[in-house]
């Protein structure tokens, strides 16, 4: 089998392959931008999907799609299972996300992203029969010292003493909804202070994980699938995540018990969730937000600003890139 890092050869960097996966997401976030704030969140993740699928069909590796377009999306593409990729090339297992925050993205609301994320094949853990997941997100500084076993109020004065800050300066990242609202009492009680996003998942635990971001931690439950992804990303970064999933009812419970999951509240540690640190994660923002500028269309050309992770080097880089608009819309 060909891993993710077997071409590091100078003739041969896997850089090559993150480059073809930034294509895929400036391709699917171009494709939303007749979309964003129109109000057809629908619309928008189709275009995406398609733009993101013709695409993926081009790149040389042999891709097994674990995370796709799932129930939730009545995607007939990019779906769980499906290959992609020209069959050549090393053999990997591929999440994606066309637009990680379609209502964001017809609302016209910031940190809407088009998201790849990249391991050795066997690597990714298949949650996608449990819809959610708790998760705890921090920089490097939480490695060891925060444990989401713990009240959130320990958390956060453990990570506070780690940074060597006041607990009244850190920032936790939360989705909003109902079933935060006391985990939201509990960090304010604390004396820290919180970011509430309408969605974005994926977006908040990276920005938690990064040294120069404004949140130190993102706690809460969202989708079980972008905490794989997150996990990839996290993997270069060097900061710490763990989950736990969060079965919705009995049914979903055994499903996930049928599928090999744990669903007894035990943690799941980045390890579990992404083996080793063979990872590329790539995204491109829709929307404008903490971790990239959104598209943005100003007459004959379109603008676009990515990101790139590797875990294999533990680098992030951004590429900025400039679109003819003829070529695209």
């Amino acid at each position: 089998m060909v891993s993710l890092t077997a071409d590091m050869s100078p003739l041969h960097p896997d850089r090559n392959l993150a480059l073809e996966l930034v294509r895929a997401t400036e391709a699917a976030a171009i494709r939303s931008v007749p979309f964003i704030g129109r109000g057809q969140k629908e619309m928008a993740d189709g275009a995406a999907v398609d733009a993101m699928r013709a695409f993926l069909t081009t790149v040389n590796f042999d891709g097994v799609i674990v995370i796709g377009e799932g129930e939730k999306d009545n995607a007939p593409m990019l779906f769980n299972g499906e290959h992609v990729g020209t069959g050549r090339g090393p053999q990997c297992d591929i999440a994606v996300d066309p637009i990680d925050g379609t209502s964001l993205t017809a609302a016209g609301r910031n940190n809407a992203l088009s998201v790849i994320a990249v391991a050795d094949q066997g690597a990714m853990l298949d949650a996608s029969s449990v819809f959610y997941m708790d998760k705890l997100v921090t920089g490097p500084a939480g490695v060891g010292v925060v444990d989401i076993r713990l009240p959130i109020g320990e958390n956060i004065r453990l990570l506070a003493k780690a940074l060597g800050k006041p607990v009244d300066e850190i920032v936790v990242s939360v989705l909003h909804r109902p079933r935060h609202d006391q985990l939201i009492e509990e960090i304010r009680e604390a004396g820290a202070g919180t970011r509430l996003m309408s969605d974005g998942d994926v977006a908040g635990g990276i920005n938690a994980a990064r040294h120069n971001a404004r949140t130190d931690m993102c706690v809460g439950i969202g989708g079980s699938p972008e905490g794989i992804v997150t996990a990839c990303a996290i993997k270069a970064l060097g900061g710490h995540i763990q989950g736990r999933l969060a079965p919705r009812n009995d049914e979903e419970k055994q499903r996930g018990i049928d599928a090999g999951l744990k669903v007894d509240g035990t943690v799941y540690e980045a390890e579990d969730l992404v083996k080793g640190k063979n990872t590329i994660f790539v995204a491109t923002g829709v929307t404008d937000g903490q971790l990239v500028a959104g598209v943005r269309r100003e007459g004959e050309h379109i603008y676009t600003e990515s990101v790139v992770l590797r875990g294999a080097s533990g680098t992030l880089r951004r590429i900025s890139s400039e679109h003819l608009t003829s070529k695209w819309l």
